[in-house]
């Protein structure tokens, strides 16, 4: 739980990590205490900074020392869950460590080794909490003249202390050098200074002096619903100003495509109160790595209202840093938000990232741009799914539902109309579903189980769609036997492929890949349901009327013909309005619903 790694390598795991991530995921360090890649830098990689003042003490008991003599080396302070024990050469403390190490209790302590060094340094077994560790040191053949025990301790996860000095022991005769030898001071020189933000980011200058990032576009930096990203070139560094609606933590990302990984990013993280801001590499789809070493100056931070701010500054280039990009290059931007806990971690965002439509140059001419936090592809899905089954598979179930008596006499290309505009939609309804399946593989690779029955139920509607063309190629004819068998299984599938339709958009539109406003989409969505539903009963009543009808004058034989006729014109009438009226509806529905998609 308690040191990062460097370099994160997962041959094979990554379509298991971007299972994972897609849940609550959070970026842990080593409860086992296995960190043998923090061995140089002994600094535990938790997203924020050192403490300055050290609680925790290490003591020895004796100060002199010859070649193959065991020192006995305690750690005691208040609680804590993690620790890492190095000796190193009081003279030259960014040397590897030295001598090595025995321990006394198994249960809380273990041995690493450091560089080409065995059992050269001990860290924590778990993260049980402890007061005291105690192990012994044993000085090689090769010591040098004067050793120092640092010691790297974590309370919590965002409580540590990094290389707290220890005592100095030292060979018989050993002189000092004049160089100073490690104090208190610099063991927490890792930390950068960090100041407290007076006023909100404004928006002055996007376009003309800074580059701006804004959702909404044009948005106000200073309302609780804008998301602002700004970069600014001052000679050789940028200074980078970001903000956003978010209790737990804003990031952006500068990545050479549209797709998570392999990119250069930034996180200001809400720290109970306390933001810290580091930098970070994403390897794949696994968590961020948060580096060791921050490359940012001049770093400031505000909390006011749900609103999180912070400004930084880093340089244009970074040659000692390889995992940062120069930023006088084209990059799409990522600007992400998410949850936080108060011990550390940081948990994937809820919803999808904004990224913008093009790759930019931040330090080249300013530009006001807005993005998307939905990729095109899984717009196209859904809106053709709309275009399917709001409006084609709607309209012509209605139309062989009702209108077969009413255009029965009317005829297109040898067939009963009724007929041609019913086959004409609902092929287009097969087509239209058939293209917006493959959008959503095309765009993940493959299959995704991260949308929960979304794409189970997909796979259901298509198939049912494909299967009702399919065996209305073998319909019989009307007096055939088993023609009443087939309309059955063709009314049954049809309507059984709308109700999973309906269901499969109302979980779509929530899914972090589109995410349709809240709660609009579902009134929304409820009110297509309820208008199709009333249509469909409406017409229902109207024809039992008109059926009643024509039985109650029945019995007056004369009249009959004239009777009939005259019912048979005001009810074809009515289903005509009514029909005009749905359709209409249908189209406000649908063009509801892709203005809203053009907007996420």
């Amino acid at each position: 739980m308690f040191f990062c790694l460097i370099k994160m390598e997962l041959p094979g795991l990554a379509f298991v990590v971007w299972m994972f991530i897609c849940f609550r995921v959070s970026v842990d360090g080593y409860p086992n205490g296995k960190v043998r890649e923090a061995c140089a830098s002994m600094v535990p990689c938790h997203g924020s900074s050192p403490k300055l003042s050290p609680e925790h003490v290490i003591t020895v008991n004796r100060t002199e020392f010859r070649p193959g003599d065991s020192i006995e080396v305690q750690l005691s302070g208040p609680d804590f869950e993690g620790f890492f024990l190095q000796a190193r050469d009081a003279e030259d403390l960014d040397s590897p460590a030295v001598g090595s190490f025995v321990l006394v209790d198994r249960r809380h302590s273990q041995l690493l080794t450091c560089g080409h060094t065995m059992n050269s340094a001990v860290s924590h077994t778990s993260k049980a909490k402890k007061k005291v560790v105690k192990v012994y040191w044993i000085a090689p053949g090769g010591a040098p003249k004067h050793v120092q025990f640092l010691a790297t301790v974590v309370k919590k996860y965002k409580i540590f202390w990094v290389k707290i000095p220890g005592p100095v022991i030292s060979q018989p005769n050993a002189l000092f050098s004049t160089t100073p030898l490690y104090t208190a001071s610099e063991a927490v020189s890792t930390a950068h200074s960090v100041s407290y933000l007076t006023k909100p980011f404004n928006a002055s200058g996007c376009g003309n002096t800074k580059f701006c990032l804004r959702n909404p576009s044009n948005c106000d930096p200073e309302s609780a619903s804008c998301f602002f990203l700004s970069f600014h070139q001052e000679r050789s560094s940028v200074l980078i100003e970001m903000s956003g609606p978010s209790e737990g933590y804003l990031a952006f990302a500068l990545s050479f495509d549209q797709w998570m990984g392999d990119d250069d990013t930034y996180l200001c993280i809400n720290e109970d109160h306390h933001v810290s801001v580091s930098t970070a590499y994403l390897k794949g789809r696994s968590p961020p790595v948060l580096d060791l070493k921050n490359a940012l100056e001049d770093v400031s931070w505000r909390l006011v209202d749900g609103v999180l701010q912070c400004s930084f500054r880093r340089n244009v280039s970074l040659p000692t840093y390889k995992e940062r990009f120069n930023m006088n290059a084209s990059y799409y931007i990522f600007l992400a938000d998410g949850e936080a806990s108060e011990d550390g971690p940081i948990y994937k965002h809820r919803r999808q990232p904004l990224i913008t439509n093009g790759m930019y140059n931040v330090t080249g001419i300013p530009q006001d741009i807005g993005g998307s936090r939905s990729p095109r592809l899984i717009k196209a899905h859904g809106a053709l799914m709309f275009v399917a089954w709001i409006s084609t598979a709607s309209i012509g179930v209605v139309v062989a539902r009702f209108f077969k008596p009413v255009w029965s006499h009317l005829f297109l290309f040898g067939r009963e109309i009724w007929f041609q505009v019913h086959r004409m939609l609902m092929l287009t309804t097969v087509v239209l579903t058939s293209i917006s399946f493959v959008l959503p593989f095309i765009y993940r690779g493959g299959w995704s189980k991260q949308a929960g029955f979304h794409p189970y139920l997909g796979c259901t509607v298509m198939a049912l769609t494909i299967f009702q063309p399919f065996m209305a190629g073998f319909r019989p004819s009307p007096h055939a036997p088993r023609r009443q068998l087939f309309n059955w299984f063709h009314w049954s599938i049809g309507t059984t492929a709308r109700i999973l339709a309906v269901v499969t958009m109302f979980l779509g539109m929530d899914l972090p890949a589109l995410d349709l406003p809240d709660p609009w989409d579902t009134y929304t969505m409820i009110g297509f349901v309820a208008w199709h539903v009333g249509t469909d009963v409406l017409l229902e009543i109207h024809s039992y009327c008109l059926i009643r009808k024509v039985e109650l004058i029945e019995d007056d034989r004369v009249q009959i013909l004239q009777s009939l006729t005259s019912a048979e014109a005001e009810g074809n009438l009515f289903k005509q309005i009514v029909l005009t009226i749905y359709i209409c509806g249908n189209i406000i529905f649908l063009i509801a619903f892709l203005a809203a998609i053009n907007q996420v």
